[in-house]
């Protein structure tokens, strides 16, 4: 039986609807129809074969969003090479050592470079590959590779430390454009406003993959400003149908001078994952006229969660991240793999065809991340309603136990956000001669607020068991945070 070759919706839709518009790169204001996208790409092809990147080989990226990217993206995936978005807001260091573990032939990057490009590979700004783009003939057609290829490396965040490079093939990516267009209601006519970075799964995958497997149009922005934004979303010339952030962009939203809700007619809903998001903000949302339809999924996985973007089904799942997408199948199980009863807390873990194939360059971590039979175990914590929905819990490496009782930092952190002086909070585990261990908070307080730790320790007292409550309360500034919101507990478990 034949290989699967890697579908590709823009070739589709470049001869079935050539004129609609396809994408447009805010910041210069170049737009591109699907006839004219499908050109570019396969100029670029010809440019990366002029630099002689061939198939399995990797191209490594160190620039801001824009439409270039795409079309490199694109073109990566035509020509069969793996294409790797690395972190620009990494300290050199970091950077150095993702580009050493991937060894890329070719780094495209935003002028200024500040690192040495690894032994054989060659740098080149966006300007000029973008330039050798239009000037380019096209490739000659070739057939695309099989869809279970390596296509994307993607360097997860680092919550707990050294990054790990996430191998997702074109039939990854498939699945998670089905997945989030079905739950995310994605049609021909959806309009994404695209600010998430293109090195995180949201802002190169589920922002863009989904848009354009139905041929609608993608807005692609530098990055996110939350004045810009807001006035995006209540610019009719856009007129934009989908807006995917994770909750800190949305707070910001929210907390800026220009948010003005009531002006974002075309707006179907605001998609919400990469972090917790408490139900409080989310039914607050509600009462603003804007559907916030909060979701789950993770970098070796795509979209596997979302709430559907209805009021009545929000309203009465807040706090859930939802039901599985179609091509999910998930678990919920014990330490010893046996599935959980509803409401009962167990692991996430999943199968189908979102799922990555594993590691780069990390045989031992990839055995270690799936059990005997191939589900994915995910380190998710969560609960299955009688509904189907999910509601997660906590990481399973976050859980700490104090006095014999489980305790999931996300609980205590729900319970304190709750409470009118908290603007963010964090809660590790620490030891504890009594307890074993108890609770540390890490709270951000809002302008003019000051610390209270008795206050805050009845706070928790009233809505959660004793035992959860922390034990200390520390404030910061902020908290440490990677590009995707996701908090450091590693960084905090660090401070003394």
């Amino acid at each position: 039986m034949p290989a699967w070759t890697t579908p590709d919706p823009v070739a589709l839709h470049a001869r079935a609807v050539p004129e609609k518009l396809a994408c447009i790169d805010l910041a210069s204001g170049r737009g591109w129809t699907y006839s004219a996208l499908d050109a570019a790409i396969q100029r670029a092809v010809a440019v990366l074969e002029n630099h002689g990147v061939g198939q399995g080989q990797r191209i490594a990226t160190l620039a801001r969003n824009g439409a270039d990217l795409v079309i490199l993206q694109q073109a990566a995936m035509r020509r069969g090479a793996i294409f790797v978005p690395v972190n620009w807001r990494l300290a050199a260091p970091e950077q150095q050592a993702i580009l050493t573990d991937c060894a890329p032939v070719l780094l495209v990057h935003d002028a200024g470079l500040d690192i040495a490009p690894p032994p054989g590979c060659a740098p080149v700004e966006v300007a000029r590959f973008a330039a050798a783009v239009e000037e380019a003939a096209p490739a000659p057609r070739r057939p695309l590779p099989e869809a279970d290829r390596p296509s994307i490396i993607l360097y997860t965040s680092g919550t707990s430390g050294r990054p790990k490079g996430v191998i997702v093939t074109e039939a990854n990516a498939f699945a998670t454009a089905v997945n989030f267009g079905v739950v995310g209601r994605v049609g021909h006519d959806s309009i994404f406003l695209c600010d998430a970075p293109m090195f995180h799964v949201i802002g190169l995958i589920t922002n863009l993959r989904p848009v354009l497997l139905q041929g609608g149009t993608a807005l692609i922005s530098s990055g996110f400003d939350a004045g810009v934004t807001n006035n995006r979303l209540a610019d009719p010339a856009l007129g934009v149908t989908h807006y995917f952030c994770v909750p800190q962009m949305a707070r910001m939203l929210r907390e800026h001078a220009g948010f003005a809700p009531a002006r974002w007619t075309s707006l179907k809903a605001v998609f919400t994952g990469g972090a917790p998001n408490p139900a409080a903000d989310v039914l607050w949302w509600l009462e603003q006229g804007v559907l916030m339809a909060d979701g789950y999924g993770m970098t070796e996985a795509g979209t596997v969660l979302c709430v559907p973007p209805q009021a009545d089904r929000i309203a009465g799942k807040a706090g859930s991240s939802g039901l599985p997408a179609p091509s999910v199948s998930l678990r919920i199980v014990d330490d010893a793999g046996n599935d959980v009863a509803p409401g009962d807390t167990g692991e996430i873990w999943l199968a189908g065809p979102n799922v990555t194939p594993g590691y780069w360059n990390r045989p031992e971590e990839t055995e270690k991340a799936f059990s005997r039979d191939g589900w994915l175990r995910t380190g998710d914590m969560a609960r299955l309603d009688d509904d189907g929905f999910v509601t997660l819990v906590d990481r399973r490496k976050d859980m700490f136990i104090s006095g014999g009782e489980n305790v999931f930092p996300a609980e205590v952190e729900a319970a304190l956000l709750a409470h009118p002086d908290i603007a963010e909070v964090a809660v590790i585990g620490i030891a504890d001669g009594r307890w074993g261990e108890v609770g540390r908070a890490f709270v951000v307080l809002r302008p003019g607020r000051s610390l209270d730790p008795a206050a805050l320790a009845g706070h928790c007292a009233a809505r959660i068991a004793r035992y959860k409550v922390p034990k200390e309360f520390r404030a910061l500034e902020a908290l440490p945070r990677t590009a995707s919101g996701k908090i450091q507990k590693h960084v905090l478990r660090e401070l003394k």
